[in-house]
């Protein structure tokens, strides 16, 4: 599929749109502007033209210097576009003097991320989030959205100098910030309160982190046979995906998150709180890149989700990078990225290429975390066994003997001296 024409989401009556990017000189326009592509392709818009200006900084004003910007003027009405779409975040200033030289609907790379961002959010708490950052990203903008609206209010309370209708726009939309804030600190509390459940059974958690993209949601579903949506989109998932997997009778739990791309829109950073601080608390992160990828778009891509996880704080954390979509590059394009992650798996999540050798690490990783113990609980210590399996500790075997009910578990370290009046006699000794 060429950068210059991508194709529209399936089923959906596609927008024509017209791209502008300021780049710095010697830049490649090509390679600059395939994300920008898959971006609006991913919206719904197909890219019919573009215009591109290479100078040290944006102009100020219009962002395009005014030579280009009489140039822009014949080119987008000659191409027939319906919408303008730029490959940066415009001041409001830039964005109103463009609508206005232009008479169309101008739309800025933040905005095109929104739009996604608004298209795939599915939970209550995604859904708030996308609608914080809209507005976080629209309060600075509304003079220009509400021009319109640029009037005296009537009614009630508003006779003498009043307020402008602008003005009680901006109220409202502060006041609806302040309640949608309100409203993730608490879904905020309740994902703390389901951390502390986690971290009370000492169950390993793994995040995926990476480019959108790469197939962290593939790479979920088939270590866990979770349904996690896995279309060709970029950010097909917004939401944190927990699910779990069990190793040798060990369980495991495995957190998707929000794919990451160059220039993430410090809106999203800040609203999608939600998925970054499942980084944060897992036990380690799986970086997942993409092997199709050339390797100078695959470096960009590696050093953007450094980024993002220096930002959260989340690079403090144990993090190993996991080479997926191996299946489709040949046997050379396998040694390069060999000797470029040396001691990275290569992996393909949709075929199940490595995907057991990539268990078998992880539960290497943890591998001190558990203790086998055997555990015989007399008939009367009912609690103890509800106990056990509240803790979530993996339980191999369970016999019913004269003496009470022997069990074979995986316990955390920490917990066995909990548990040591019930250890047989051969595992109490060896606990000691």
């Amino acid at each position: 599929m060429s950068p210059h024409h991508p194709d529209p989401s399936p089923g959906a009556e596609s927008e024509r749109g017209f791209a502008i990017a300021v780049l710095a000189s010697g830049v490649d326009a090509d390679e600059e502007l395939a994300e920008l592509y898959e971006l609006a392709r991913t919206s719904g818009v197909t890219i019919i033209g573009r215009l591109v200006q290479h100078r040290d900084q944006p102009d100020a004003r219009t962002y395009l210097g005014k030579g280009k910007l009489e140039e822009l003027k014949l080119a987008y009405k000659d191409s027939g576009a319906e919408v303008l779409i730029a490959d940066d975040e415009l001041s409001p200033t830039q964005q109103r003097r463009i609508e206005n030289e232009l008479e169309t609907r101008v739309i800025d790379r933040t905005q095109l991320i929104l739009d996604i961002f608004a298209q795939h959010a599915v939970s209550a708490e995604g859904k708030l989030q996308v609608e914080l950052a809209q507005l976080d990203y629209n309060l600075p903008r509304m003079r220009g959205m509400w021009q319109h609206l640029e009037r005296l209010g009537g009614g009630v309370g508003t006779r003498g100098p009043g307020e402008t209708q602008l003005e009680t726009d901006r109220r409202m939309a502060r006041r609806r910030i302040s309640l949608l804030r309100q409203r993730l600190d608490g879904l905020s509390r309740q994902r703390d309160t389901r951390r502390k459940q986690r971290s009370r059974s000492d169950i390993p958690t793994v995040a995926l982190a990476g480019y959108t993209n790469v197939g962290k949601s593939t790479l979920l579903n088939a270590l866990t046979d979770a349904q996690v949506s896995v279309k060709d989109r970029l950010f097909e998932t917004l939401d944190p995906t927990t699910r779990g997997f069990i190793h040798l009778g060990r369980r495991y739990l495995v957190t998707d998150t929000v794919g990451f791309v160059r220039r993430l829109p410090h809106q999203l950073v800040e609203g999608f709180a939600a998925t970054l601080e499942e980084t944060l608390v897992a036990d380690y992160v799986l970086h997942v890149i993409d092997a199709s990828a050339s390797p100078e778009r695959l470096d960009e891509m590696v050093a953007a989700v450094n980024a993002v996880l220096h930002e959260i704080g989340a690079d403090d954390l144990p993090i190993e990078i996991i080479v997926n979509k191996i299946d489709m590059v040949d046997p050379m394009r396998r040694r390069d990225l060999a000797n470029r992650f040396p001691e990275s798996l290569q992996i393909s999540a949709a075929t199940g290429e490595g995907l057991a050798e990539l268990k078998t690490r992880i539960a290497d990783r943890f591998a001190d975390r558990f203790v086998a113990v055997d555990l015989l609980v007399p008939y009367d210590q009912g609690a103890v066994l509800s106990a056990l399996y509240a803790l979530g500790a993996p339980i191999t075997s369970r016999e019913d003997t004269a003496e009470g009910v022997l069990v074979r578990a995986q316990l955390p370290e920490r917990e066995v001296r909990r548990y040591a009046p019930f250890l047989v006699a051969e595992a109490r000794e060896a606990a000691v």
